[in-house]
This record gives structure tokens, sequence and C-alpha cells, in this order.
């Protein structure tokens, strides 16, 4: 039997593309930049971090097939008609007047509510007014009923 005593790491994320970071981000209410160099200098405990009051969400659209072989170069729909969120684009790539596929994790929806269920109920709405062939989201993200 394996008895541990203390906090154990499972996962160390640091990248800012992950969805993770996505939903933590859009409640930094300080200055992004003073954290990370107050982290580099190693005086991290003289920033007062300040965080908006509320939830965020994000909701993750992936290519069919993902994570095996997927379908890249379709055309992406309705990335300019989200208004209550923010798209982090990850396997996007910019063609002409379009937006296409280049990845598997094509984007991710996140957005900021009072709640959990709003930041949630804002997330959905905003990534349905997405599309392209193949499209796929989780829609159990964050629901715990």
């Amino acid at each position: 039997m394996l008895i541990f005593n203390g906090a154990r790491t499972l996962e160390f994320n640091c990248r800012f593309g992950d969805p993770e970071t996505q939903a933590i981000l859009p409640l930094l209410k300080s200055d992004l930049l003073d954290v990370m160099l107050a982290c580099v200098d190693g005086n991290l405990d003289a920033v007062d971090v300040q965080w908006h009051a509320g939830a965020c969400a994000t909701v993750v659209a992936s290519a069919k097939g993902y994570p095996a072989e997927y379908e890249q170069g379709l055309i992406i729909n309705g990335i300019d008609d989200i208004t209550s969120g923010l798209v982090f684009h990850a396997g996007v790539q910019r063609q002409g007047e379009h937006f296409i596929t280049a990845g598997g994790r094509v984007l991710a929806v996140s957005a900021v509510g009072e709640s959990l269920d709003d930041a949630l109920n804002t997330a959905y709405a905003e990534i349905s007014k997405i599309a392209f062939d193949g499209m796929h989201y989780r829609r159990d993200i964050g629901r715990t009923h």
C-alpha cells in the first residue's frame, strides 16, 4: 500500500494554449506581464494578484476523427459572429478571406459569467455560432447534472 503525505502533482500544464489556461486567464484582473515579471524576478509575493469575480468556462471544438486522423483545410464559419466570448485559435489558419481548419483541436470558446452555469450557457451559445464540416465538441463540460 502506498501512503502519500501532502499534495502531489498529477499534471503540470504551463502552455498558454491549453484549454485549462483559457478558462483561467480571462478572470485575471491584474496585468499578466507584471505577474510574469515578478515570477522571473523572484518577488511574486510583492505583487497583489487580483481576480475578477465569477467563473469562466471553455469549450473546445475538434475536427472529426481527432485525436486520430482528421481532415484539414475545411472552411470555418461563424468566428466573426462571437460577441460574448473569446475565441482561442489552435488548429486554425487564415486562407484568403477564410479561416480554415489546420489541426485536430481547432479552436476553443471561453466565456465569463457570474456563475459557472452562466459562463457555460454563454460558452455553449457562442460555440454553436461556429461551424465547419465534422465539427464536434463535448456538451457535458462543467455540467454536474
